[in-house]
Order: structure tokens, then sequence, then C-alpha cells
């Protein structure tokens, strides 16, 4: 349909403008995340420092129709302006205009949006922001805050993945590791484990940037509300297949072993690791547990929502 492709078109512009213009991570949400398209992490230096925004694409002529001098008026349901305006992150509309391929940005709060004479709501999304370079320093001034604020918002950004482990689902990290990539650069997908034999059902997928720093070291704080530990299941068949290999001897009439498979797997298997690695990619499978922090958070959580006290189990 002509508007699926459009849409799909604002996004995929709007990817290429952050990554390439801005050189920040891009991370597109899920469809059930009501009202935001994409997250874009700031990166100064290859340094990932928590900072994220929340964008809503919008694309095609459809959005340009009400010019002005100094640009466009886009008007949002009111569903979507108290959606924004509670949001954990600062958000922003963008807009792509596929007849010049730019896209153009404005921020979304009680002061730039407006009241229109017909009682709905009104957003001037200027010509001059231009989602590119030069939008970096009024961008990443949006994102930033206070640490205590940053972590809030992570955990806030996180509470539908804890209220999935509440439920007792098994939540797993599928992490592709660019083995020899200065940069760390790799890609994590957050899935569901359906404990069939087939691939989890994915719920995010978004790239990281680790530098010279061991995944096995930064992936347990980027989940700081669950126990990180590696998929029993993937790597009880991986080590098996290694220690197989290594220690399985023949004899003329029988086949033994040179140690026991679990004083060989607390030996040389030890903390978090990658299942495979070929020395140019490395696949990991984790799985998280809810926390001690993630539990509170959500009793917290739901203290701040509702005024109720709700245990979680």
């Amino acid at each position: 349909m002509p508007t699926a492709k459009a849409g799909s078109q604002g996004v995929t512009h709007t990817q290429l403008a952050v990554e390439d213009e801005l050189r920040w991570l891009f991370r597109e949400q899920p469809t059930e995340d009501y009202g935001i398209d994409a997250h874009v992490e700031i990166v100064d230096e290859d340094e990932v420092l928590g900072r994220l925004l929340a964008l809503q694409i919008k694309s095609g002529a459809s959005f340009f129709r009400e010019a002005t001098p100094d640009g466009w008026w886009f008007r949002p349901d009111a569903e979507h302006v108290q959606y924004w305006l509670n949001h954990s992150l600062p958000v922003v509309v963008v807009l792509y205009k596929p007849e010049t391929k730019v896209c153009y940005w404005q921020f979304v709060s009680r002061e730039t949006l407006q009241r229109s004479s017909r009682g709905g709501w009104k957003l001037l999304v200027p010509q001059e922001q231009v989602l590119n370079g030069n939008s970096a320093q009024a961008l990443r001034a949006a994102a930033d805050a206070d640490p205590y604020v940053l972590r809030i918002r992570d955990l806030q950004l996180a509470r539908p993945w804890m209220e999935r482990l509440a439920a007792g689902a098994r939540l797993v990290i599928d992490i592709e590791e660019w083995v020899n990539k200065i940069s760390g650069r790799g890609e994590i997908v957050l899935g569901v484990d359906n404990e069939d034999g087939q691939s989890p059902t994915e719920l995010a997928r978004w790239p990281i940037m680790l530098g010279l720093s061991s995944y096995a070291d930064v992936v347990p704080g980027l989940f700081a509300w669950a126990k990180v530990d590696l998929h029993e299941e993937t790597y009880d068949n991986a080590d098996w297949d290694q220690y197989d290999n290594e220690c399985r001897i023949w004899d003329s009439e029988m086949t033994f072993y040179s140690e026991e498979y679990s004083e060989w797997r607390e030996r040389r298997l030890p903390g978090l690791r990658p299942y495979t690695d070929d020395g140019e990619v490395a696949f990991w499978r984790l799985e998280l547990t809810l926390n001690e922090l993630g539990t509170s958070f959500l009793v917290v959580d739901q203290f701040g929502a509702t005024g109720k006290r709700q245990l979680v189990e």
C-alpha cells in the first residue's frame, strides 16, 4: 500500500540521517509502542552514555499541506499528545518529505504544542530544523539529564519487559558480536524464549557500540533490573560438543573421557561468554531473570501509577 511504503521510507531516511549525519545509534521500536517509531541514542566519540530520544516519524506530502512562513503545522490527536507528554523520554516529531528526501523535526512539549482554533492540538515543525549534523547540539541537550533521571528513564523503558518476567515469561538476549571491530559494534536482540526449539519471539532489537569493553562486563549493566546468565539449553548443547571433541578418547574396545564434564566446563568455560566464535563473529544467548531492583521497581511504579501497593511474586 502507498501509505505503508511512505511510512517505511520515512523510517529508513530518518535512520540514515541519525546514523550518517549525527553518527548516533538508531533503534526502531516495535509497533506496540504506541506513538513512538524509534529511539535515538546519543554517542560522543564512540562513547554511549544512555541518553535517549523518542521519535514519532511521519512521511508523505499530506504532512506538508499546512505551510507557514517558518515551516509546517502538524496536528496530532489528543491521545498521542497525552502519551508523548507523559513519556519517560523527550519526544521528537520527524516529518519526512519524499520529494526532497529531507527530514524536519520538532520537540513535543508544553511549550511547542499549541491549541488550535478547532479545539485540537498543533505543532509547528520549523523548516530550518533539518535532521542533520547541525541539529546535534539541540538534540543532545534535550536528551541530557542528571544521572539519576537517566537511570530512572532506563527502568521506565524496561517496565514492559520486567512485567513479562514477573508474569512467568522467559526472556533471552541474542548478541551478534563482530569480533575484529575495534568499535565493539554489535547487535542485541531481546526476545521471548518459547521453549519449543524455535527462534525466540523478537521484542526489540538495537545496535550497540562498546569500544574495547568486554561484552561480559558491559551487558549486565545494560539490564540492571535483571540477573544475566547463560541460556542453559543453548550452552549445554554447544559446550557438550566442544567437550566431546576435546576429551573423548577411543581405545580398541571402548570410549571414555579424560575428564568429567562438570569439571571441564568449570575450568574451561567460566562466566558469561559466546556459545560460538569463529574468529570473525561471536554469538551469545543470555537469559534474564528479574532481580531485586526490577522487582522493587515494579512495586514502586505500580504505586506511582495507581496509589496502590501490589507485591510482585
